[in-house]
Parts: structure tokens; C-alpha cells; sequence
């Protein structure tokens, strides 16, 4: 079970996600080298619903200006679009 939460890391909340919940569809950063089928899995085992789809997107980092003109870069990685089966919810707290 603990493999399953290496891939799933977290639940990405943001405006536009949150309304994609209305249609099924949840987000979630998930670890940089989990495919498709490994993320199907883990999240039907975490949040005990089935999974039709899994969209993945590997965001890249972005530059910064840090302080006194220094340059910077956030890290880059991994989001995942999961659509459920018809009548199915994840419930956040």
C-alpha cells in the first residue's frame, strides 16, 4: 500500500480543478516516473473508485528572479487528469 502513496503525492486543488470535479475528472501530482497504469491503480486502491481515463502532463520548472538579481528555477513535475466512472466521487476533507 505504501508504494501506492509514493506515486499518488498529492491532490492538486486549484480554481480550474476544482471545477473539472463536476464532470468526474480530479487532479493530482503524482511522482515523476509513474505511468499511466501505475497511477490507475494507485488511486483505485487509495480512493477505492474506478478509473476510466488518466491524463498526464509533465510540467516544467520556471525561471525566478531570487533576491539582488540572483536567477532561480522551481523544480519541475508530474500532474495527472483522472476521469471516474459515471456516478463515482472523491471526496476531499
Amino acid at each position: 500500500m505504501s508504494e501506492f502513496y509514493s506515486i499518488i503525492q498529492s491532490p492538486y486543488i486549484t480554481e480550474k480543478a476544482t471545477m473539472a470535479g463536476q464532470n468526474r475528472q480530479y487532479t493530482f501530482r503524482v511522482s515523476g516516473d509513474a505511468n499511466k497504469i501505475e497511477i490507475k491503480k494507485a488511486v483505485e486502491k487509495i480512493y477505492k473508485v474506478k478509473v476510466t481515463r488518466v491524463n498526464v502532463l509533465n510540467k516544467k520548472g520556471k525561471l525566478k528572479r531570487l533576491r539582488w538579481g540572483q536567477e532561480g528555477k522551481t523544480a519541475s513535475w508530474k500532474k495527472a487528469v483522472v476521469t471516474l466512472r459515471e456516478g463515482q466521487e472523491i471526496k476531499f476533507v
